[in-house]
């Protein structure tokens, strides 16, 4: 009976691990396709504008990231990815600065400064006036990123579904009598 009982276990887990393999390979598909978009926009802005127009040289001196990205430990040991916007804060961060303020309650308030001002658009070093495909190469470039949390997510997933995988298969053969 036991053994039946991880066989069914064993089947429901190989589906899921297929599973995510597919919704895997269809979001590297469609990350190539962002990346092969954001280059030909990119080109075409470059070609609107000007080679020179659209380069290095135009790039601030000081450069701050638009997004970063931020990592959880699940319950179950696995880990999730996910793009959080500059200037934005995540739960932890806005649940620590809370109890901190808690804590000063009794102290006369002094305005604080905003640690992390909203990053600029980097579009803006371009001009004031840019064309549209510089804008769609950006999306595009955004979208990608996005996509890439969510292909490590899912590695991360399927890392851990190949661990079980592996470890039921062990338990499976231990149950079974063997084979003269």
């Amino acid at each position: 009976m036991a053994s039946r009982d991880l066989r069914a276990e064993l089947d429901f887990l190989l589906l899921q691990l297929l599973g995510d393999l597919e919704q895997l390979e269809a979001k590297r598909q469609a990350l190539n396709a962002r990346v092969e978009e954001g280059w030909l926009s990119l080109s075409k802005a470059r070609y609107a504008m000007g080679a020179k127009s659209v380069g290095p040289l135009q790039y601030a001196s000081h450069m701050e990231p638009q997004v970063r990205v931020s990592t959880s430990e699940g319950q179950d040991g696995l880990q999730k990815f996910w793009m959080v916007r500059a200037g934005t804060q995540t739960p932890e961060e806005v649940g620590s600065r809370e109890a901190a303020l808690r804590r000063r309650k009794g102290l006369p308030r002094t305005p604080e400064p905003d640690s992390s001002p909203a990053p600029q658009n980097p579009l803006k070093w371009f001009g004031i006036l840019v064309p549209h495909s510089l804008r769609q190469a950006q999306a595009s470039f955004r979208e990608g990123l996005q996509l890439a949390a969510d292909m490590a997510s899912l590695q991360s997933r399927i890392n851990w579904g190949r661990s079980q995988l592996k470890e039921l298969q062990e338990k499976l053969k231990q149950l079974e009598p063997r084979a003269p």
